[in-house]
């Protein structure tokens, strides 16, 4: 474990429910948390890619963070989505978030206008000299267009407050390159449902899943058994898995995770566009793998 490990096992990367009018449904928010904090999830990260964070205003963003932490009480880490492709105002949101209760930031890399390395750099020490807290760096060139190289992450641990990388890049070697480069001096999560066990192998803490939101205890034991020495039993959960988490990722995330949680009775509502409904043949077939692996009737 790094310096300051946030937390080892399952962070949920919570959705943002919406109400009919497109607000945020804060009462299901709560029931959200509840079913989470009733079954091992390890943390909630809220605002982030899954909870819609780029169409959520500063003010609905500070209000969902003030929520989450109120509503958590200290049980697990809260860890907030403060990143922005705008240095000042990531600067912003992450003293908001810290000044909020939040216990950690995940910030991604800036995405649209990109950077160097030498910019990310630049751009993630701004905000960690900024905040008290620990830092998550978040790496997921699908979505941004810029990717965080393992060299880049080896001069970024050597910030107080950098503490862990969530690696969505979905190359394996590249998270071996950060494991073998950082060491203890950087945590490794996830950031992908179907490679928790291989990021695992490669001395991983935990995962920042999507899979989390339908099924918590479930992402939690495929962590919780490779941590304990069950690699095998690990192994078979993540397998066992696998069908449901493609089927989340069949549309655009988070469009299907939300039309899950709708489909379990949550009521967590549509996305905000640009983001729209599944088709009806998708909605189809998200529902019959659900009732696969019962967690619909």
């Amino acid at each position: 474990m790094s310096k300051n490990t946030i937390f080892r096992g399952s962070g949920v990367a919570i959705v943002t429910p919406m109400n009919n009018d497109g607000s945020i449904n804060y009462e299901v928010m709560g029931n959200l948390i509840d079913f989470h904090l009733e079954n091992n999830t390890d943390a909630i990260i809220v605002c982030g890619t899954t909870g819609e964070s780029a169409t959520l205003s500063d003010s609905e963003h500070n209000d969902l963070i003030k929520f989450t932490v109120k509503k958590v009480n200290g049980k697990i880490p809260v860890i907030a989505g403060s990143g922005s492709n705008n240095t000042a105002h990531a600067i912003e949101l992450s003293k908001h978030a810290e000044n909020l209760g939040a216990d950690a930031l995940l910030v991604v890399t800036p995405y649209y206008n990109k950077t160097s390395q030498s910019g990310l750099i630049k751009h993630f020490n701004s905000i960690a000299d900024s905040v008290n807290i620990p830092i998550i760096l978040y790496n997921v060139p699908s979505r941004t267009g810029c990717s965080i190289k393992p060299q880049t992450c080896l001069e970024l641990a050597k910030h107080k407050n950098i503490c862990a990388v969530k690696e969505a890049s979905g190359n394996i070697s590249t998270v071996a390159e950060i494991a073998a480069l950082c060491g203890d001096s950087l945590d490794i999560y996830s950031g992908n449902d179907d490679q928790i066990v291989p990021l695992l192998s490669l001395g991983g803490v935990g995962v920042i899943s999507v899979l989390a939101n339908v099924c918590p205890k479930e992402t939690h034991d495929i962590v919780n058994e490779y941590l304990n020495g069950n690699v095998n039993e690990s192994k078979k959960l993540q397998l066992k898995y696998l069908n449901l988490i493609n089927a989340l990722f069949s549309d655009v995330s988070p469009i299907p995770v939300k039309e899950a949680l709708n489909l379990m009775g949550f009521n967590c509502g549509k996305c905000r566009l640009p983001l729209d409904s599944m088709s009806k043949d998708g909605h189809e077939k998200l529902k019959d793998i659900m009732e696969k692996y019962s967690l619909i009737k």
